[in-house]
């Protein structure tokens, strides 16, 4: 059973840094591409970075240049570094996994990031 596990998730204020981690279990990590996701109160879930397997990165317009996504083969874990950090980057922050040969994603449980003065 793959299960994910995100942490690091805060309050923090407006231009602070924040890193989010996320532990992957039950599947063969490094085969799979990453990624991370946010939803707002009120909105749709949508794509914050992904990373592929050969380490290939991709990233949403608002947070390009500000966030780093990386990833840990040995460790079995993705990290996101969120750098100059606004009040709109405020969401619930989720990691997830895949697809697998069914096309199935895997989430995670998702943490709370809050930015505020």
């Amino acid at each position: 059973q793959v299960q994910l596990v995100e942490s690091g998730g805060g309050l923090v204020h407006p231009v602070g840094s924040l890193r989010l981690s996320c532990s992957v279990s039950g599947t063969i990590f490094s085969i799979y591409a990453t990624g991370w996701h946010r939803q707002a109160p009120g909105k749709q879930r949508d794509l914050v970075a992904v990373i592929t397997s050969g380490g290939s990165t991709n990233y949403a317009s608002s947070v390009k240049d500000r966030f780093a996504i990386s990833r840990d083969n040995a460790k079995n874990t993705v990290y996101l570094q969120m750098n100059r950090l606004k009040p709109e980057d405020t969401a619930v922050y989720y990691c997830n996994i895949g697809p697998d040969g069914l096309g199935k994603y895997t989430w995670g449980q998702g943490t709370q990031v809050t930015v505020s003065s």
